[in-house]
């Protein structure tokens, strides 16, 4: 794998102050303390329905809080299928599979990363992915009409010559939520592994029955990125944060309503080679959550899950630690949503053998 000059520079520097900015780490916060309103497992360990699970989305809907993490025996297992819980109002409900990778008696490959999105006038959808790996997967899409209590027969999301030869097949979202445009279009920000990391978007101004493909935006000889989240900022400018090899979290912008971007460039913040995921606050702030760690001999760098804040995009501050061990325990694959009456909702891999759902108040932030 070729690096640019820009990011062997940017991970020279990052490695050189990396190791006294952990020690400025907020502490791990506690349930109750701070802006932490609770902390919790969706379901408890010694009761879980699989041996593992991970990639968990949350979304916000008119019935309440909903759910979604893939699950089985482990990642990349034919036994790996999707699973949904709702939460009443005061406790999560029992985990269901509503999607599989079933293709017939004898054959059936592993489901992985759904994502939740709530649009304004349509279903409640959940994307998925369904192939034997991520070079080779393609993207499903099964949608709700009572809040996620029952779900359509899903489909597949069909293909695209702007993808390239090797898997032309649309993705949607590839792990983090869409955004919905002032036009109602879906804007989906996606990434393919099967021509190097390359990210790009998929658009849908039909709820996922038709698409436009934007990009691949980034040169894989200068970044190696996938699974951005969108960032949108009150000047009409957006912003997307991405997973990278180069030890730190990449970044594009655009200036016309995510038709074109600029080139993938590294920020300040580390990146172990993990999944982020951001949200665009009511008052304008951008909270990012990520793993504030890069990789070490035998760490993966997710032992460290951390919450940070920025007013531009550009400079950005650890505000919250979620989880901090030293141990090679894994904390990983977080999803962040602000609902309705302001409260931002967090969930996240916890040990790979359940998802924990955070709560947090942006006004103590």
């Amino acid at each position: 794998m070729k690096l640019s000059m820009l990011a062997v520079t940017s991970f020279i520097a990052l490695s050189s102050v990396l190791k006294a900015e952990e020690t400025r780490i907020p502490p791990r916060v506690e349930a109750g303390q701070g802006a932490c309103v609770s902390a919790g497992l969706i379901y408890e360990v010694d009761d879980r329905p699989t041996p593992q699970c991970h990639a968990s989305t949350i979304v916000a809907t008119p019935g309440g809080l909903v759910a979604a993490w893939f699950a089985g025996t482990h990642e990349k297992n034919p036994d790996v299928g999707i699973r949904v819980a709702r939460h009443d109002g005061s406790k999560w409900g029992e985990s269901v599979e509503v999607a599989n990778g079933v293709e017939s008696a004898d054959k059936r490959y592993p489901t992985w990363n759904p994502v939740l999105f709530q649009p304004k006038g349509g279903p409640l959808l959940l994307f998925y992915k369904k192939g034997p790996n991520p070079s080779q997967w393609w993207g499903m899409l099964t949608t709700s009409d009572d809040h996620g209590a029952t779900w359509s027969e899903p489909r597949k999301l069909g293909t695209d010559k702007a993808l390239g030869k090797g898997n032309p097949n649309l993705i949607g979202p590839v792990k983090n939520k869409p955004i919905q445009l002032e036009d109602g279009s879906i804007l989906c920000a996606s990434s393919t592994e099967h021509k190097g990391w390359r990210v790009h978007f998929e658009r849908t101004r039909d709820f996922g029955r038709t698409w436009e493909v934007i990009g691949p935006i980034n040169d894989v000889s200068q970044f190696d990125a996938i699974q951005p989240s969108i960032l949108q900022y009150r000047d009409g400018r957006m912003q997307v944060l991405c997973r990278s090899r180069q030890n730190v979290i990449a970044q594009s912008w655009s200036a016309d309503g995510g038709k074109t971007w600029s080139s993938v460039t590294g920020t300040h913040l580390p990146n172990p080679n993990a999944g982020t995921d951001a949200v665009t606050l009511k008052d304008g702030r951008q909270l990012l959550v990520y793993n504030h760690t890069v990789r070490k001999k035998g760490l993966n760098g997710r032992q460290m899950l951390n919450v940070a804040l920025s007013h531009n995009g550009k400079t950005w501050q650890p505000t919250l630690t979620l989880e901090r061990e030293t141990t090679a325990a894994e904390f990983s694959y977080p999803a962040v949503i602000q609902a309705a009456d302001g409260k931002i909702h967090i969930t996240y891999t916890w040990r790979r053998v359940s998802v924990k759902h955070v709560v947090l108040d942006p006004a103590k932030l």
